[in-house]
């Protein structure tokens, strides 16, 4: 599973998942832009990482800032093979019901708005000629339901639809494929695993959570020649969390 020769952007690449995927796809051969809002945070990520790296400060949810970022990565790295949306926002913890407007547009436009711009831009771009994979993040909350990250979830489950919608519209030249990771130890899901960490890695088939490089390790598979017939799917990394096994 290599990627020698290609050119991978990732959003949200500064921490979490964002930054194991790009570490792992660099590490596979590709050249890989690194994206997220703080240049500081990019700059220090890049440094410490093996390949062929550069970096470009951008809003996932503006869409200027996605263009001027996808440009740099052509005119930098030589094109754009394979787009990693995986940049995402929770502002919001509590019933779905109650959420206000400001925060509930605010997840819309980071994570699911923002993955179908990013993903224009890359097909205008670059991928309408030279074809591509497009790998959107999402969330096996967007496959069940919580009702203390409702909102999000809704943004996550439309994430997937958009993820079958553009396999079908962008198919052959571009495949298109969603990870869904179970809970992860990042920082963005803090408080989520933090207070129970024992009892919730027991409660999984796998006995622990997973880690960045769990979700890493399927992205570059997708990504790779080795899922060549893959397009429209989503695959699930959570440790066997939707088999709803008991605490024992």
């Amino acid at each position: 599973m290599r990627l020698d020769g290609r050119v991978a952007l990732v959003t949200g690449a500064s921490r979490g998942i964002g930054r194991a995927i790009a570490a792992a796809m660099a590490a596979s051969g590709a050249r890989v832009m690194l994206s997220s809002r703080k240049p500081d945070a990019l700059e220090d990520v890049a440094a410490g990482m093996e390949g062929e790296v550069s970096w470009y400060a951008a809003n996932a949810g503006e869409p200027d800032q996605a263009e001027a970022c996808i440009a740099a990565t052509v005119e930098r790295l030589g094109g754009l093979d394979i787009l990693v949306n995986n940049a995402a926002t929770n502002p919001y913890m509590g019933r779905t019901i109650d959420i206000d407007l400001p925060r509930l547009d605010k997840t819309i436009q980071v994570n699911w708005r923002g993955p179908l711009v990013w993903s224009q831009l890359a097909w205008r771009h670059a991928m309408r000629e030279g074809g591509g994979v497009i790998l959107n993040i999402a969330s096996i909350g967007g496959m069940s339901v919580e009702t203390s990250i409702g909102a999000y979830n809704a943004t996550k489950a439309a994430l997937l639809h958009l993820t079958r919608t553009l396999a079908a519209e962008l198919s052959p030249g571009v495949r298109v494929n969603a990870l869904a990771p179970g809970l992860v130890k990042t920082d963005m899901a803090r408080a989520l695993w933090q207070p129970n960490e024992e009892a919730l890695a027991r409660a999984l088939p796998m006995r622990r959570l997973g880690e960045p490089e769990d979700i890493a390790r399927a992205a570059v598979f997708l990504a790779s020649d080795a899922a060549s017939w893959i397009t429209g799917q989503a695959l699930v990394v959570d440790g066997g969390a939707l088999l709803h096994t008991p605490l024992r």
